[in-house]
């Protein structure tokens, strides 16, 4: 029995499932005892190049040298102390408020979820509305308002989809849920539900079903709507933010929102998470003496994540980080789709700067329900057999890959020869 196996097992006795996060029982199932720039190693020492990045948080690579530096510098003299605040608090919300355009203000939690959580509430104080509109497949946690209409089943696409028992009736039926990329339905969706809608949030990028861009004027149509309707508009950039700009995607599509909220790449593999926003809204917080909208957390600007995040952003502010993982990421998504015309494969590359993932599939996908044409089982076969040669994306049906500041144009270049032989393989 491999030592995979055997600790997978072990993990059994004592954890429902033996991981901590459900979307990690997959299959082929490792265990990870090392990472190192872009590379992981599993509990056999098998070396993988890695483009899972934990779904997008390693931006600069595996145990950066610099990042670490930091945390270790700083947990020598400084840890938490659950009063006042810290001068690593201080440092990084100078820097998220100086490069995220609409930064006014930042609050410091630990994870996305907790983020989009304090968004919505926010959002729902400030108007005095109850509803919310997300759109289908895009994933912004797992708390009860936004768990619905994620990865759902093709039949129940805009239909009543929670993604949890326990959830409660009133938190799903105030969800409501639109098509991404369609202003149509956002539009019809509120006048149906006029003076109701406290926020709408957005991936600007869908990301969690893999890469889907949206069309010119898409985000700009949505920025027009909520102004127009007095609905919050939160950009969701726990994935986009830092990893496709240092002021995220909002910064490159040119479309302020209202509120967003961040985490994964702003520290490198580190617990942290933001949100941030328009002055006026953020004072609402309790956090300012008169506030009167909820926001704790005992761990919330913690000296490891703190120190992170600035060190992170360090890199960005002075080393080319974005310049160089858009070029591999273009270098990658060209070179495959060099290899699918040679191999004669109808397929589609979709991307973002860093980003990528091949759909099986001959057109470009606009929204969620189209992804019903991706051939899932050739998906993840796929990923399964670059596993077995050493590449490593995640083994599940439409999910991205990310390039880091710790890949090289030998790893890109390895990986194409990898990915033709084993097309040649499958197709």
């Amino acid at each position: 029995m491999s030592k995979n196996t055997q600790l997978h097992e072990e993990s059994k006795k004592y954890t429902p499932g033996g991981v901590h996060t459900s979307i990690r029982n997959v299959d082929p199932f490792l265990v990870f005892t090392k990472g190192e720039g872009a590379y992981i190693y599993d509990a056999d020492g098998k070396k993988y190049i890695d483009y899972q990045a934990a779904f997008g948080p390693f931006i600069l690579g595996h145990n950066h040298s610099y990042v670490n530096g930091k945390v270790i510098e700083a947990i020598g003299r400084t840890d938490l102390y659950g009063v006042g605040c810290t001068d690593l608090e201080v440092e990084l919300a100078r820097k998220i408020c100086k490069h995220v355009p609409s930064a006014d203000q930042v609050l410091f939690c630990n994870s996305g979820s907790e983020a989009t959580y304090h968004a919505i509430r926010l959002s729902r104080a400030i108007t005095g509305r109850k509803k919310l509109i997300k759109f289908q497949g895009c994933y912004h946690g797992w708390h009860d308002y936004v768990a619905r209409n994620m990865l759902s089943a093709w039949d129940m696409i805009g239909k009543r989809d929670p993604g949890s028992a326990g959830m409660m009736d009133e938190a799903i039926d105030n969800t409501l849920v639109c098509t991404y990329n369609d202003l149509d339905s956002v539009e019809s969706t509120l006048q149906a539900n006029k003076g109701e809608v406290a926020a709408l949030i957005v991936e600007p990028v869908p990301h969690n079903i893999g890469c889907i861009m949206p069309l010119p004027g898409f985000l700009q149509g949505l920025r027009e709507l909520c102004s127009a309707h007095g609905v919050i508009l939160i950009f969701d950039e726990v994935i986009t933010g830092f990893r496709h700009s240092i002021g995220g995607f909002q910064q490159v599509a040119g479309v302020t929102p209202d509120l967003t909220t961040m985490g994964k790449a702003m520290a490198n593999g580190y617990p942290i998470a933001a949100i941030a926003g328009k002055r006026e809204y953020m004072q609402r917080f309790n956090t300012q003496p008169g506030g009167d909208v909820w926001f704790a957390g005992t761990y919330n600007g913690h000296a490891v994540g703190t120190a992170a995040s600035i060190a992170t952003i360090e890199m960005m502010e002075n080393e080319p980080v974005h310049e160089h993982i858009y070029r591999l990421g273009e270098k990658i998504r060209s070179g495959i789709r060099d290899i699918h015309s040679r191999l004669g494969i109808r397929a589609y590359v979709a991307g973002f700067g860093s980003v990528w993932t091949t759909y099986f599939m001959d057109f470009e996908p606009l929204n969620y329900s189209d992804l019903e044409k991706n051939d899932a089982g050739l998906y993840v076969n796929y990923r399964k057999k670059l596993i077995e040669r050493g590449i490593f994306k995640m083994p599940m049906n439409i999910k991205r890959n990310h390039v880091s500041y710790s890949h090289t144009d030998a790893d890109i270049d390895y990986t194409l020869e990898v990915i033709e032989t084993v097309l040649k393989e499958l197709v």
